[in-house]
This record gives structure tokens, C-alpha cells and sequence, in this order.
């Protein structure tokens, strides 16, 4: 179910209405379990089952490592990890094992090809293991615990990991971070303005923004983008860098509005990834829960940077690479995940290097610069197989004489304008003129975005990171 579909607004007004109906008042959370289930199991209603089989191995392993026996505890922590991996892996990899090891015409590999991928999988794997990992190790006991009552656990946990905002494509939540917040809502405690502000802006970038670009850059995959001159397949690279923003975190600014209307605070996603100087600046802006969850669940645990320099980035690799296999069953997605590793293992080398070269207001213009169109090359592997990479890049080196179709560029140029502005406005929140000027004429702004979310929506297209 869309965020942006009829069928989902009736869903959430319909829920909102019983979540704060004063009769209701003491079934709040079974109210959204319910409601998160419809919304998940909308389109595909036998992958619900896997979700609660998912959510049922968490929550009697994360109760038993909590209240089993204390010689039993890793090994039942041990086991929901193995399991969450094998879930994560049969059902998310199998095309990937089928095409790499097996002919997928017959047998195994026509049956692996076969194996549906659950919209989702990942994020909710991850919370099930970060809730494993946080009870064995006894992290965060003062702001969480599991429940000694089964039924209360089952609940809380059940809530966790289907709640609707965040199960698609997240952010990823920690349980120690949501937990606490589980309790009885009321309406006029609810922080209204500002989830009226993320949803608007969210709905825009998506719906405007990213489903508009997204007509205007399809040409970048074969066999489109031969017919294309190097100067559009250029501008339609930076609009895809534009677009894929736009949606990822249009749909994290939604969920984050979404989940303050029933009065939860998840983390915020995103915090404009584009004015970063440094390759590891970009990876504490974007997608934040992801790059936060690889660092305390798998660098941390690989050793981090306390083994030396060459053990650290050794860590930097293994985990960028396994981030970037995380974020889809084909070798582009661990292509993609090395080349981050390394540029962040290079940065890091030259920092340690010249560790007394700062950034003047003259070199750091041109570093975000540099740091954004090395960024934007690198999406290009999300969008294409590698093969329709090393493609596009033979063709932007022949087609450099061919005529450019202007006003694809023109249009690209127009629907990637708010996402710099955006960026732009955010470098300028200091200055107080500019300050006063977004806040005296915010209510015209975001009367203008509505007006464009009704009247200019591109092509309704699902999240890019549903797929993941």
C-alpha cells in the first residue's frame, strides 16, 4: 500500500479516528498492530506471514535471552540472529545465488528465481536483530526492558516491527529508542505542526519532485540512453542524484509525520546529505538509521578504529560492502558498497595524513561540489546493472557531438531546483534575515506545496527503497 494511494489515506483517517476515541482509549496499540497488518498485507497478503513468523522468532528469543536460563542465553540470541540472516537471505538473495551459481532456466535455480522478494524484508530483519543484540548484551537497561509478562512482550514487540510508518522502508528503529514511548496517547499532546510540515514536505518531494524526475531520467538505462548526447546523460545522472533523494527521503519525512500523528518520535532520516565535504559527512546525513545501525551493530563489533589503521579500514570495507549487498540481491549494489568503503578509507588516510589541513570558505564550496558528482556517479549503480554502467559510460564518452534535447534538460533542471533550494535554505539557517523570512512567509510556502502536490504529481510510482 502507497503512502500517496486513496486507499491508504482511508486507512489512516479511519485509524485515527478510532486510535483517539475516548472507548478506545485502552486498545490504542492493538489498533495500529491492526492497521499496520492491513497496510502491509494489502497487495501481497501471504507475505503477512512471513512478517508475523519473522516478528514470532524475535519475540521468544529476545524473551528467552532475557528471562531463560543464564547458560542458555547466547545461544538463544545466537539462534534468532542465524535465523533473522536465513529468512533475510533465502528470501531476499535467492535470485542473486540463482544467477550467479546455477542455470535458471531449470531446477534449484528456476526455483530460487521463483522465491518472492517481501517489500520491507530488510528493515525489519535489522530491527529484530538489533532488539536481539541490545537484551543479550543488556544494553540500554535504563531506558528499556523486556517485558516479564509474555503477553505485554509480545505485544510491545509485535507494535515494533509492524508499526506502519516505518515497515516498508524505514527508518530503522532500536527498540530502546521506541519502547519506552509505548504507552496511552492523547490528541491535544500530539505535536501537530510539525508532522503537518514533514508530511507536506515529504508528499512534495515525492510526489512532485521525485515522480516527475523520474519520466524525465528513465533514459539512462539501456537501450534509451544510446540515443542520448553525453551532455543529456549528464543532467539526467545529477537528476537521478536529485530524484533519489527526493523519494528516499520524501518517504522518511512522511513517516516521521505519520508517527507523530499517533504520538511517536522516530528518527529523522536524513539531514541534507548534500552539503557534505567529506565522504564520511555524507554517510552521517543520509539514510542516518542505516549508517548508524552499521556502525554500532557491525564496525563497532569488527573492531571500529582500535586495531590500528590497517584493521580499520579493513572494518570500513567489510561493512560498507555488506551495507551495500544489504541494499539489493546484485553484485552492482557490493560494487557500489566497495567504492563507498574505499573512498572512506582513502579520506580517512589522508586526514591521518594532514591532519592539519581545515577547510577555508573558499576550498569547502568546491569539496562539496566534488564530494556530490562523485556521489551521483555512484548512484548509477543503483539504478543499473553494472554491465548498463560501464554502458553508460562508454556512450557519455561517443555521444559527445550528438544534439542535446534541451528541454528534457530544462525539465530536469526545473524539478531538481527544490532540492537545492532546500539545501540551500538549510546552509542559510544562521542568517537572521533569511531566518525571519522563512518563518514570517512559511505558511505561503507550504501553501504553495500542497497547491503542487494537487495540481503538478508526476506518474504514481512505488519508493525506490521498497525494493530493499
Amino acid at each position: 500500500m502507497l503512502f500517496n494511494s486513496f486507499i491508504f489515506i482511508a486507512l489512516l483517517l479511519i485509524t485515527l479516528v478510532f486510535y483517539y476515541l475516548p472507548v478506545f482509549s485502552k486498545l490504542q496499540v492493538p489498533i495500529l498492530i491492526i492497521s499496520s497488518l492491513i497496510f502491509y498485507a494489502y497487495q501481497a497478503p501471504y507475505l503477512l506471514l512471513l512478517l508475523l513468523a519473522s516478528a514470532g522468532i524475535n519475540i521468544f528469543t529476545s524473551y528467552k535471552v532475557a528471562y531463560g536460563p543464564p547458560n542458555m542465553r547466547r545461544f538463544y540470541a545466537t539462534t534468532g540472529i542465524v535465523i533473522n540472516l536465513l529468512i533475510l537471505a533465502t528470501f531476499k538473495y535467492s535470485p542473486l545465488l540463482a544467477n550467479t551459481f546455477f542455470d535458471t532456466s531449470s531446477g534449484i535455480g528456476r526455483m530460487l528465481l521463483l522465491i518472492p522478494l517481501p517489500i520491507g524484508i530488510s528493515f525489519y530483519t535489522f530491527e529484530g536483530i538489533s532488539l536481539l543484540v541490545d537484551v543479550y548484551a543488556n544494553k540500554h537497561h535504563d531506558k528499556f526492558f523486556v517485558d516479564s509478562s509474555v503477553q505485554k512482550h509480545f505485544t510491545k514487540t509485535l507494535f515494533f516491527v509492524s508499526f506502519f510508518p516505518h515497515l516498508i522502508a524505514g527508518p530503522i528503529l532500536k527498540a530502546y529508542e521506541f519502547y519506552p514511548q509505548i504507552k496511552q496517547k492523547h490528541f491535544k499532546y500530539i505535536d501537530i505542526i510539525p508532522a503537518f510540515k514533514h508530511l507536506v514536505t515529504g508528499y512534495f518531494l515525492k510526489m512532485v519532485v521525485a515522480d516527475n524526475l523520474s519520466v524525465l531520467t528513465f533514459k539512462l538505462a539501456y537501450p534509451y540512453l544510446k540515443a542520448c548526447s553525453s551532455a543529456d546523460l549528464m543532467v539526467m545522472m545529477f537528476g537521478y542524484s536529485f530524484q533519489i533523494f527526493a523519494d528516499f527521503s520524501g518517504y522518511s519525512l512522511i513517516a516521521v509525520g505519520l508517527a507523530r500523528l499517533f504520538g511517536y518520535n522516530i528518527m529523522e532520516n536524513f539531514n541534507f546529505p548534500y552539503i557534505s565535504a567529506s565522504f564520511s559527512e555524507f554517510w552521517r546525513r543520509w539514510h542516518i538509521s542505516l549508517s548508524t545501525f552499521l556502525k554500532e551493530y557491525l564496525y563497532i563489533p569488527l573492531g571500529g578504529n582500535r586495531k590500528g589503521n590497517i584493521r580499520t579500514y579493513i572494518n570500513l570495507l567489510i561493512t560498507m560492502v555488506l551495507g551495500g549487498i544489504w541494499h539489493g540481491a546484485a553484485w552492482s549494489y557490493g560494487v557500489w558498497g566497495l567504492a563507498h568503503g574505499l573512498l572512506l578509507a582513502i579520506e580517512r588516510f589522508w586526514d591521518n595524513l594532514f591532519p592539519y589541513i581545515g577547510l577555508n570558505r573558499f576550498i569547502k564550496p568546491l569539496k562539496v561540489v566534488f564530494i556530490f558528482i562523485i556521489i551521483s556517479f555512484l548512484w548509477l549503480l543503483f539504478k543499473l546493472p553494472f554491465v548498463q554502467v560501464l554502458e553508460y559510460f562508454k556512450t557519455l564518452r561517443l555521444n559527445i557531438n550528438m544534439p542535446v534535447n534541451t528541454n528534457n534538460i530544462n525539465m530536469i533542471l526545473l524539478y531538481s531546483l527544490p532540492v537545492i533550494v532546500y539545501h540551500v535554505l538549510f546552509l542559510l539557517r544562521d542568517n537572521i534575515k533569511v531566518s525571519v523570512w522563512v518563518v514570517r512567509y512559511s505558511y505561503i510556502v507550504y501553501g504553495f506545496l500542497i497547491t503542487m502536490i494537487l495540481l503538478n504529481s508526476g506518474p504514481k510510482g512505488a519508493f525506490i527503497y521498497f525494493q530493499f
